[in-house]
């Protein structure tokens, strides 16, 4: 007689001690038959831990069940107008996980990482090209990191024309990811608002307003975080850039413009990458 069990019950809506009963096992670990040396007694656990007994397929059932639970991008589409998380190929997670790269050691002697820098430099290369800008550094690990290394970039260059001093306040839409006034105040900057227009692009005629002698930079991401493109940037670039600061680029939007056009060519000066999210 076969058993079907329906498709509809929920193998996470029990805890995992629930679903345990006593002598089941996922893995059988093999009896080490090397030296031992004992633990010292401040490293022993005073009482037993009471752990879940499962098999291996009620194991893979119940994370698997509650994995299922949690909207994700192999299961549906994430229109988010910022951070849009986007599906990768199962084989790039196999390339990632190739020896090469997964055993890469940090200290490694450079004529034994010389697969790992030539990857490294046609990497750059190819930012360089997607983004259109002279420079690229792989340095941050992402995200917010790499937000601030970019606004540090700015402040160093202030500082090489002798304007730090003076100009300490950085411009951000009111529709900007929370990083970036997050990441403008970190870096010592004072944070003013801009509108958002009628046509959910930057308002114009506010930004004219603020820019004077003490703005640093404006923070700005291309589509933004409404999901739009923003109407005028190409002019924005030039007002900002005429008032002596610089036009930061939030990247985390590149896949909705990879290949159609190039932050370098819109007028930005530093832009982050969020690779994980883009490629």
């Amino acid at each position: 007689m076969s058993v079907v069990r329906p498709a509809n019950e929920d193998f996470g809506a029990q805890l995992s001690f629930d679903r345990s009963a006593p002598g089941r096992r996922a893995v059988d670990v093999p009896a080490w038959g090397g030296d031992e040396t004992p633990l010292p007694d401040a490293h022993l656990l005073r009482d037993s831990v009471r752990l879940p007994e499962l098999s291996q397929g009620s194991l893979v059932r119940y994370y698997t069940a509650l994995s299922a639970r949690n909207y994700g991008i192999d299961s549906g589409t994430y229109p988010l107008g910022s951070c849009t998380m986007k599906y990768n190929p199962k084989v790039d997670d196999l390339v990632a996980s190739l020896p090469g790269f997964a055993t890469a050691h940090p200290q490694a002697p450079v004529e034994e990482a010389q697969g790992t820098l030539r990857i490294l430099l046609e990497l750059r290369r190819g930012l360089g090209e997607v983004t259109g800008l002279p420079a690229v550094s792989l340095a941050p690990a992402a995200g917010a990191q790499g937000e601030l290394a970019g606004v540090l970039m700015i402040t160093r260059a202030l500082e090489d024309r002798g304007d730090l001093a003076t100009r300490r306040r950085i411009l951000v839409p009111d529709s900007a990811h929370g990083t970036n006034p997050a990441t403008a105040a970190m870096a010592g900057y004072s944070v003013t608002e801009i509108p958002t227009a009628a046509n959910g692009s930057l308002d114009r005629a506010a930004l004219a307003r603020e820019l004077d002698e003490t703005v640093a930079a404006v923070m700005a991401t291309v589509p933004n975080t409404l999901g739009l493109w923003v109407q005028g940037i190409e002019e924005f670039a030039d007002l900002i850039h005429d008032a002596g600061a610089y036009l930061y680029g939030d990247g985390a939007n590149l896949n909705a413009i990879m290949g159609r056009v190039r932050y370098g060519d819109l007028g930005f000066d530093v832009v982050h990458l969020n690779l994980h999210k883009s490629f």
